[in-house]
């Protein structure tokens, strides 16, 4: 027989090792092995970029005060913590507005219990209904009235369901009326405002569906909309954009030429990609085919100051001439050195367009030139 001898740290009896082993050690947590994690949108202060809110796809909303040294999580006492958007009341940046559930359709896809509201910078929250949405793809909030706003919501993943559209509130989130509504297989995944005219509207819908087996996005109900009344009624737009049967829209507009607008388009292999307006939304002319991964990206961002520069999601890609030809926006997007890949979310500084917040599947990431250089964010 082998006698098995306890195992002993050096100077110590073999009753001290036991009680090291029996009752010495305790398990603590050491954090994640990747800090981050999906960061499914950005939004900063326009007049004070120091203060930042970040949410996830399923870590939560975090805020920094004082440009990411440090940082709160300030929901984590909510129903919830899974994001699709985030909003800054233009009037009054101490009211927040939190659209849980996130957008993206892949093999994970958390869902959410609604929109929630501070007026308090995040400090507290209150819950404004729209439970059954599940996942809220984007909130417009009322340049200059608080206490509207629009929210662009996808509904059941996983069933029809009638709660699905654009809502829109007067009451700052008391009651909410479905302003814009396909069917019950059809939501709504984007919706912004013209700068120059708050009740001029885009909205895009998005028709999809989850199955054990897979999933289908895309079907009559996708299209792009436009209201000029508040959204009280919409109008199709289809001039221009392809034919048939549509995916996920994105949408941006030129804040110093809003007459100026591109969208990413989900269609048939040899239409889909990047279309640019220059008559606010009424024709559209195709730029280029870039769309990559569209269910998991189809974001699209225009800068500030500058309506030939566009931004795509996923690789990154920017454009100088208003979308027909792109190149790499970042470090070397691999998970090892530089910036991680699998970008979702874009801010960018409207005072100084060279600074821009950058979210992605390995956290927050900041630059100053532009994208030649970027320092990470740890949150």
């Amino acid at each position: 027989a082998v006698r098995v001898r306890p195992w002993r740290v050096a100077g110590q009896s073999a009753g001290r090792t036991t009680a090291i082993l029996d009752g010495g050690f305790r398990a603590r947590s050491i954090g994640p092995a990747q800090n981050g994690g999906r960061i499914h949108e950005i939004e900063a202060l326009g007049s004070d970029p120091s203060t930042i809110y970040v949410a996830a796809a399923g870590g939560g909303l975090w805020k920094t005060a004082d440009a990411g040294i440090t940082w709160k999580p300030i929901f984590d006492h909510e129903g919830t913590s899974t994001f699709g958007d985030v909003a800054i009341s233009p009037s009054n940046p101490q009211i927040v507005w939190a659209g849980t559930g996130e957008q993206n359709q892949r093999q994970s896809t958390s869902w959410g219990d609604g929109v929630y509201r501070s007026t308090n910078g995040g400090e507290s929250w209150t819950h404004l209904g729209l439970v059954n949405t599940r996942h809220i793809g984007k909130i417009a909030a009322h340049p200059t009235n608080p206490d509207v706003a629009w929210v662009a919501a996808l509904g059941n993943l996983w069933a029809p369901s009638a709660d699905r559209g654009v809502f829109k509130t007067t009451d700052g989130g008391r009651t909410w009326e479905k302003v814009l509504y396909v069917d019950t297989l059809t939501g709504a995944v984007d919706v912004v405002i013209d700068p120059a005219d708050p009740n001029t509207l885009f909205a895009a819908t998005y028709q999809r569906m989850r199955q054990p087996w897979g999933f289908s996005g895309g079907g009559p109900g996708s299209g792009l909309h436009k209201s000029t009344d508040g959204g009280r009624t919409w109008r199709p737009i289809t001039r221009g954009l392809p034919p048939g049967e549509k995916g996920r829209i994105g949408i941006a507009i030129s804040r110093s030429n809003p007459r100026v607008m591109n969208v990413i388009v989900e269609s048939e292999p040899s239409t889909q990609g990047v279309y640019r307006s220059e008559d606010g939304g009424e024709s559209w002319a195709k730029m280029s085919n870039l769309n990559p991964r569209p269910s998991y990206y189809s974001n699209i961002f225009i800068d500030p100051l500058n309506d030939q520069r566009v931004y795509v999601m996923s690789g990154s890609d920017r454009s100088e001439d208003g979308g027909r030809t792109w190149s790499e926006f970042g470090a070397a997007p691999t998970y090892d050195v530089g910036v991680h890949s699998d970008h979702h979310a874009l801010w960018i500084d409207p005072r100084d367009t060279k600074h821009i917040f950058l979210g992605n599947d390995g956290g927050l990431y900041e630059t100053w030139d532009r994208g030649l250089h970027f320092r990470k964010l740890d949150q």
